[in-house]
């Protein structure tokens, strides 16, 4: 199964957190191939949302709503279950200083 894994921190960054535990997390599931990709995203200052109304392409420059929490970053995971996992979001240091949430990818009818 794969799993989108969102990486979720607030506005304001816990001054304790350690970024380079991150390839600690990074490198074996890399090379076991349970993480076929991830990323760390621009601020939310330089996303762009994009809608059509009325036959119209519209665009707006972020950010756009008031929110406490971000996504700053994604991993894609290639496992056998939800257990396995959690159980890898569980030891990625931004478990202990923000949130991840997993989103099975949609399974469409073959």
């Amino acid at each position: 199964m794969k799993y989108m894994m969102f990486v979720v921190t607030s506005l304001e960054p816990d001054a304790e957190a350690d970024e380079s535990d991150v390839d600690l997390w990074v490198d074996p599931l890399d090379a076991s191939g349970k993480r076929v990709i991830g990323e760390v995203l621009a601020p939310q200052s330089d996303s762009t949302v994009v809608k059509v109304r009325g036959g119209k392409v519209l665009t707006s420059r972020g950010p756009y709503v008031e929110t406490a929490e971000v996504i700053c970053g994604f991993d894609i995971l290639e496992v056998e279950n939800l257990d396995e996992a959690v159980e890898i979001a569980s030891r990625h240091p931004m478990a202990r200083n923000g949130q991840l949430e997993l989103r099975p990818f949609m399974v469409w009818d073959q």
